[in-house]
């Protein structure tokens, strides 16, 4: 299934006729592309998640899930020869988790607090003789207490305090009102022993030097939860089946060495606080950088389950038959326009998300401190615009499957409803791109150069450069009217202007990352190996960059960057590329590598269910 190949460069040429290819791609031209050369890591985790054991297991109670999703995460403990390679290494703890979130959205999510969140914080802070084995070997289970019931994406204003007792030589990690406590983690005794690091003020001689990590011991080896840690499980969501809770801590005395220390704070022998950043807001940043990486784990938990569900939905479509046009005739679902239109358009979107993910882990690995601002502002706007497309991909998927995408068993609704969990996970979503918005008027965000000197009449909707123009005149227009909005309304508060500016300022945001999603696909098309593979990854980027531009089609012309005739011709220049793509849908699934032995085991995809249930 996984292979590798060369690269090259043939010019794009969307008006060439596509070669014939086979029921199945044999080329690996794709998959090459799409996996980066992390397939050895690719292929382990599919193995594994593909195994009976992860299969999905119907009628349980959710209780019943919590419990096997942690029993499946210690199978995954074990299957990792190197926790702290893995933690340290983007590229694959991104590969783990879109393997994970298909086989078991719950315990995916354990998973990536456990490594990324809780043991990444760990080896990322000055650890010094700190014992980190029970947590590589999974002795003991780690969560993250980071947001709490009052202040959520405004962190920085946590309200639990660990006070430094003097003359005791010890933190006193403190929860002082119901509103400060943590909120949502997974801190019940289900699961096995369990520590956290959790945020806190640190405080010192009545001074608040902002919030800084400690590790506090939750349960002891039992199960139990220790003196001064109260814990209240919280409703079940309609999520990821998770053991959220509500968690405080009353008075818990925890050693010196509990705090997460680096160059962002630290103490000294006699209780000093010192610290290279002068921003406590930095500081907190700096304590917290795990959730950056976070992040990208969430996109990479949605791209596993977009690419799934359209693997399930495009085999169904074409194996389930239906009515043609004739009495009598029958023909694949996927034969129909309105049927495999849409399909296509998010396998578009899907490719176009995957490349950019390996992109942006690529920029993550080789970031250095100075690039910290901008590969952080990058991941938020990536993971912000994946986990949105993933709904949007996975609600056209499940719909197209019709009855059968509603049961759990054919692995598209259950993760459909699990991916609300990563559209806010590590940041909500809107939150996060507004941030991102606001530093791209105020920061050093530079808006694409002015637009071609070819007038729009003499260009054409086939041509790919022309294409990404126009994505990044959409680009420059916007960042102009939310920069001209936020100048010219000055009238009232400062929370006045911004509002005033911040619809354009978002529309600018989405527009950067269609964008950049969209160079990506393009920039594969451009490397691939095979006249096969190169024709396919043409043809989606056509249908990416129109359906974008077809929807904002009045907002070009406005502009004089379309012409009226331009936009005429968009439907038809959109059904052109559909046309090229639809013989090679099953192509462009098998490159996303969902295991025979996973989907073998999708009630719909067994052949006389799906001849048999009514379209």
């Amino acid at each position: 299934m996984w292979g590798g190949g060369s690269s090259g460069y043939v010019a794009a040429v969307l008006t060439s006729e596509l070669p014939p290819v086979p029921d199945r791609l044999s080329d690996p031209d794709l998959q090459r592309l799409l996996f980066d050369g992390q397939t050895a890591s690719h292929e382990s985790w599919q193995r594994l998640f593909s195994s009976k054991v992860f299969a999905f297991q119907e009628g349980l109670t959710h209780e019943e899930r919590i419990k096997l999703s942690y029993q499946r995460l210690h199978l995954v403990g074990a299957a990792i020869p190197d926790p702290r390679a893995l933690v340290q290494d983007p590229a694959a703890l991104s590969a783990l988790h879109e393997w994970a979130g298909v086989a078991d959205a719950g315990m995916a999510t354990i998973l990536s607090i456990h490594y990324n969140l809780f043991l990444g914080s760990l080896i990322d802070h000055d650890h010094g003789d700190r014992d980190l084995s029970p947590y590589l070997r999974m002795k003991r289970i780690g969560t993250f207490l980071c947001t709490e019931k009052h202040h959520g994406n405004d962190a920085p204003q946590l309200e639990t305090t660990a006070t430094l007792d003097r003359a005791r030589g010890e933190f006193v990690l403190h929860t002082p009102h119901d509103g400060a406590a943590k909120w949502m983690p997974n801190t019940s005794s289900i699961g096995g022993p369990k520590d956290a690091v959790v945020a806190a003020r640190l405080v010192i001689d009545d001074t608040d030097h902002g919030v800084f990590l400690f590790l506090t011991p939750l349960t002891s080896t039992d199960g139990r939860h220790l003196p001064g840690v109260n814990v209240q499980r919280l409703p079940e969501t309609a999520s990821s089946p998770v053991d959220h809770c509500a968690t405080t801590f009353h008075q818990v005395r925890l050693p010196l060495t509990a705090m997460l220390q680096g160059g962002h704070g630290r103490l000294t022998r006699d209780g000093t606080f010192v610290s290279s950043l002068g921003s406590s807001r930095k500081r907190f940043l700096r304590s917290i950088g795990r959730v950056g990486m976070g992040k990208l784990c969430m996109a990479a938990y949605s791209l596993g389950t977009m690419r799934h569900a359209m693997t399930v939905a495009v085999r169904y479509a074409h194996q389930r038959v239906t009515s043609g046009m004739t009495n009598g005739q029958r023909v694949p679902l996927f034969a129909h326009r309105s049927h495999h239109g849409p399909l296509l358009e998010s396998l578009a979107s899907t490719y176009a998300a995957t490349l950019l993910q390996r992109a942006v882990v690529r920029r993550w690995a080789q970031a250095t401190e100075a690039d910290r601002e901008d590969i952080e502002r990058l991941a938020a706007i990536t993971k912000g615009w994946i986990t949105w497309k993933a709904r949007e991909v996975m609600t056209q998927c499940r719909e197209r499957c019709g009855a059968q995408g509603l049961a759990l068993a054919n692995g598209i609704s259950g993760q459909l409803a699990a991916n609300e969990g990563t559209i806010t996970a590590e940041g909500d979503n809107v939150v996060i791109w507004v941030k991102a918005a606001g530093e791209m008027l105020l920061g050093g965000f530079q808006p694409p150069p002015a637009p071609s000197v070819i007038p729009p009449a003499d260009r054409s909707l086939t041509d790919p450069q022309h294409l990404h123009d126009l994505l990044t005149d959409l680009e420059r227009i916007r960042h102009e009217r939310a920069r001209t909005n936020l100048r010219t309304k000055r009238a009232g508060s400062p929370l006045d202007r911004w509002n005033g500016a911040s619809p354009a300022a978002l529309a600018l945001v989405d527009a950067h990352a269609h964008q950049l999603a969209s160079k990506e696909l393009h920039e594969a098309a451009a490397k691939a190996a095979s006249p096969k593979g190169r024709a396919l990854l043409q043809r989606l980027h056509a249908l990416f960059a129109l359906r974008y531009i077809t929807g904002h089609s009045g907002e070009l012309m406005a502009h004089g960057r379309l012409t009226a005739e331009q936009v005429l011709q968009l439907p038809d220049v959109m059904e052109t590329a559909i046309s090229a793509l639809e013989p090679h849908a099953l192509d462009l699934v098998e490159a996303f590598a969902v295991s025979e032995d996973l989907t073998q085991r999708h009630p719909m995809l067994q052949r006389d269910v799906a001849d048999a249930v009514p379209a």
